[in-house]
């Protein structure tokens, strides 16, 4: 299943995303990313195949500019499957919560 180590120490940031429920396809999760949004671990990158680890920090926006919202999330565990949501939850914690208003 995993290919070239890929799901044991570090997963694609694509596939992660996904399973974390970003958005509802791999693809937009891919496209996302290459519109250059992401940093890791304070890094910027375009790249959906970056390597994301346990541990790593990602800051990216979501939304638009008027009504986006900057997410920063620790990653907690690498995704298996894109479950549901409260198994989504548990692949990250949120640095920032939301303001509650």
């Amino acid at each position: 299943m995993a290919e070239g180590g890929e799901d044991r120490d570090w997963q694609r940031l694509d596939k992660w995303l996904w399973c974390a429920r970003v958005a509802k396809s791999r693809a937009a999760c891919a496209r996302i990313v290459e519109s250059g949004a992401f940093r890791i671990n304070r890094q910027p990158t375009d790249k959906p195949h970056a390597r994301l680890r346990l541990g790593d920090t990602i800051t990216f926006a979501l939304g638009t500019p008027e009504r986006g919202v900057v997410r920063v999330w620790r990653v907690l565990a690498l995704g298996d499957r894109r479950g549901p949501a409260s198994e989504a939850r548990s692949l990250f914690e949120d640095l920032v919560p939301p303001s509650q208003g």
